[in-house]
This record gives C-alpha cells, structure tokens and sequence, in this order.
C-alpha cells in the first residue's frame, strides 16, 4: 500500500476520528447520525455501509478536541485568530498578548492562527508561543502574496521569513492565502504559473508543512478547481467563512462576491473528508450583538447565553468543523470562548431552526458587511473607515437609525440623534465626509465592500 492510498484511507476514517461531543453509542445509520448531529445530507455521498461518528475527544480541562486525518493532530474546537491581538496605538501590547496566549494554551487551546499580511502579529506570535513546549501548539500562518511580486523567489522568501518571525523549524498548518477574489486570473499567476504550488508541496514532503490548505474568499469557480483537483494536492484542510446566516444567506449585505453558500462550501468539503477550519464565526461582529428582538427570541430559551455562544454552538454541531478561530484581543472574550467549547454543547434541532430563523430574518438589514480586520487602514485622509461602518451597523441593528422606507413618525428626530452621536463619536478627519474616493483601500479590502460608495451613503444619510 503506497503513501497516498494510506492517505485516502486516512481521511475516509475522519469522521470517526472527529465526531462530535453527543452521546452516539455504537454503530448508526448515516441518516440517522446525520438527523442527530445536524449534518446536511443534501449533496453528499453517502457510503454504502454505515458511517460511524464517535464523540469528539474532551481533554483534561473539558475542552472539546477534533483530530485530522492525515496527521492526527489533536486540534482544540476552539482556535486563537492572531490578527486582532491588542495594541497601544499602532504597537501590539506584547505583554497583554502573552497573558492571551499563556491562558488559551493553560485551558486547552492550542491552534494560533497568524499571517505575514497581519502587519506584525506573526513576530508577536512568535515571542508568545515561543516561552511554551513546542508539543504545546499548533501554528497556521499563510503564503500572503496578494499583492506584489507572484514570483517563485518572493514565495520562498515570504515562507522562510514566516519561520524565522515565528522562530519554528516547520510550520504546522500553512494556507494559501485568500483564494478566489479575482477568480482563475489572479490564482495562476501566484501559485500555478511560476511553480510556487509545487514548491509548497515540496516543503509538505519534507515536514516543514505539516498540513497545506487553502483560505477561500469569494470566487466559487477558484474553490470548485481547488477541491476538483484534491487528487492532485491531497489538501489537508480548508479555511472558510461560516455561520448561520452566511450558510444560507452568503450573499447579504452586499460584500465580497460569494457565489456559494457556506452550507455548498462545507458540503463539498465533507464529501471529500477535508477538514474545515472557521473564519468569520461572528460574521463580522454582527452575531456578536444582534437586534433586539433577535436577542429575545435567544433569551427565550437561554437567559444567560450570550448572542456570540450560540454561534459558536451552531458550527460546533457541524461535524466536519475542525477548529473554529475567533479575534480575541480581551480576556473576558476568551473566557467565554473558552467556556463554550469546554466541552461544547450541540444545538437542538428546535435550537436550530431558531437560529434559521433568525438568519432569514437578518438577510433583510442593510448592514455593511464589514469585519473590520483593518486591512484597509490607514486611509491616506485618516477616515476610520471600520468604525464608520462599525457605528452604522450598530445604528441600524438597534433601530436607531430605521431605514427612510419605515414607516415611523420618531424618524426625523432618530436621525437627528444618530448624526449628533456620530459627529460626537469621531474627531472630524475621521468622519465618511474626509473620503475624497482615492479608491486606495478597495484593492485591501477581502470583503471587496465599494468602500468610497458607502461613505457616500453616509454622507448623504447625515
């Protein structure tokens, strides 16, 4: 038997090596399983024979674990996302970030995810994860060649320099950075075309890679290659963006172009044993903090869960979910992250259909989908553009600021009270009036948000 058929093997032994964390004794149908945990059956293939899942793993301090296919790692359902880590003003506090790290690896986390495009957080990993046992962590960092030089030599030099701010010898999961904004046209050029694919793969057969898959934004066509071809790579993992309401509602809000579904994207990775790694759990912040009614229908069952916990409960019960990265640059976040998958709690199917519920409803407010990585900071004329969107999304969640289609004899005043409270909240420069529409960050921005068109709508509101 050759390496790749052992591989293959491997991965088709994934789903008893990951499970999920319910009470599934012996051998079930696959329907059956499928109805307990939650899993879509839409668009799979389903094996002839039963498909076993056993629970997922608990560690000792009650975190819940999942394992990989093809090198067994015991990975936390909870990751640690680097690209938010806090700051004094534009320095990363070093010293807050290693209480962040040293608390997530003392309660069981151990996936760090970084990348050279996050501005110093791959040097500021480093230094924290480097005071812990190697055994310890996990480290996902990425090939960030988005823009710039696509050559072979500027891929090897971007990788080499990864290790040397991480101070590892390998690195354990490396991604190939947001594929698919601009389609097959930008994906060739910087991986297929100048060699830098197979140099990766090369580095995965030497142990320098552990496990190599891919970040996707966007262009379907770009993760339909990818996937098709995974005879070709043997991907170890995928990194995509899901939660409930990007699950059946991608498209809301008008930001990147998403072509698929999360529920697609998750569906087709399954299908093929690929494990899934988590980004935008919260979508942004916007499941973090919901509108108030939203937030009561929630209470109704949970009084004391907070908006943030059921999203993370929602794509824990996905069983194809390896591990899940929040942003936390507080400790009151991390705890509660923490706290959530120690061990996690499966939604109900009534659980469920409330949170469906809530995503249909949701796919109607004309909320900005940023999720203010800042990548596109600093703009040249210094306007906060996260904030500004920020503080909008807010106004519009809470109904301060009601769309002028409502019908509602408060609206001049409200209005009047939101202009008030936004010139107050930002020192003039950094108002939506300063954009002179350079179109400088829309080239930045992963979401691909028309940024310059909607600080005119700002503009125009106020």
């Amino acid at each position: 038997m050759n390496g790749d058929e052992k591989k293959h093997i491997s991965r088709r032994e994934f789903m008893t090596r990951l499970g999920m964390s319910v009470g599934l004794a012996g051998l079930m149908p696959y329907e059956a399983v499928a109805k307990t945990i939650g899993a879509p059956l839409k668009g799979l293939h389903v094996a002839p024979a039963a498909m076993p899942l056993q629970p997922s793993a608990v560690g000792e301090g009650g975190m819940t674990y999942r394992t990989t296919p093809n090198t067994d790692d015991r990975v936390s359902l909870m990751g640690f996302g680097m690209m938010r880590l806090p700051r004094d003003g534009k320095n990363i506090n070093q010293e807050k970030t290693n209480e962040l790290v040293d608390y997530a690896i003392e309660h069981g986390i151990n996936y760090f995810d970084t990348a050279p495009a996050y501005g110093d957080s791959e040097v500021a990993t480093g230094i924290a994860l480097k005071r812990h046992p190697r055994d310890k962590f996990f480290i996902a960092t990425k090939m960030s060649n988005q823009h710039g030089d696509h050559s072979l030599e500027a891929g090897k030099a971007m990788f080499e320099r990864s290790l040397q701010r991480l101070q590892v010898d390998y690195v354990d999961y490396y991604l190939l950075h947001s594929i698919g904004q601009s389609g097959m046209k930008d994906f060739n050029p910087r991986f297929i075309d100048n060699g830098l694919l197979d140099y990766l793969l090369e580095e995965r057969e030497k142990g320098r890679i552990r496990n190599l898959g891919f970040s996707y934004h966007g262009n379907v066509e770009v993760f339909d290659w990818l996937v098709d071809h995974d005879a070709d790579y043997n991907w170890d993992f995928c990194q995509i963006e899901l939660n409930y309401v990007d699950w059946r509602h991608a498209s809301m809000g008008g930001g990147w172009k998403k072509d698929a579904d999360a529920e697609y994207l998750y569906n087709k990775l399954w299908k093929l044993n690929i494990p899934s790694v988590i980004m935008e759990p919260l979508l942004g912040g916007k499941l973090g903090d919901l509108p108030k009614e939203m937030k009561e229908q929630l209470r109704a069952v949970h009084p004391d869960d907070s908006d943030a916990r059921w999203a993370l409960r929602w794509i824990g019960s996905l069983p194809g979910v390896l591990t899940i990265l929040s942003g936390m640059n507080r400790m009151d976040h991390l705890k509660e992250n923490i706290e959530t998958c120690s061990p996690l709690v499966p939604c109900t199917a009534e659980e469920k259909d409330l949170l469906a519920s809530i995503a249909d409803q949701m796919s109607g407010f004309p909320t900005v989908p940023c999720t203010a990585c800042n990548y596109c900071m600093p703009c040249p004329y210094g306007v906060d553009i996260p904030g500004n969107f920020a503080f909008y999304n807010h106004a519009v969640n809470n109904h301060e600021l009601p769309l002028p289609a409502v019908t509602d004899t408060e609206y001049a005043k409200r209005k009047k009270a939101f202009a008030k409270a936004y010139r107050k909240a930002f020192p003039k420069k950094a108002l939506s009036s300063s954009c002179i529409n350079c179109e400088q960050c829309l080239p930045k921005c992963p979401q691909q948000i028309r940024i310059p068109n909607q600080m005119t709508r700002l503009v125009e509101l106020l």
